[in-house]
């Protein structure tokens, strides 16, 4: 049986990097969901949260997404 994890057993790759970039910008988890609504993302603080500690999988429009509003390419979104 296939579980959908990462090996250090998260349902993302990308969490840290995203509160990673987000603490970067000083930015709240809540600001950066307001970012990502204004980007035509639809996402609130308590998403940005589970992304960031790995309890919630992110959608590839999502990633892009958060790129968008990183200014970084999607791959630094995704580097492990």
């Amino acid at each position: 049986m296939f579980i959908n994890k990462s090996p250090d057993g998260l349902n993302n790759i990308c969490g840290k990097n995203i509160s990673r970039l987000r603490k970067e910008l000083k930015l709240s988890q809540r600001e950066l969901a307001d970012l990502m609504q204004l980007a035509g993302i639809d996402i609130d603080k308590n998403a940005v949260q589970r992304i960031e500690c790995g309890k919630r999988f992110v959608t590839d429009i999502e990633i892009i997404g958060f790129a968008k509003v990183f200014n970084v390419k999607f791959e630094d979104i995704l580097k492990q």
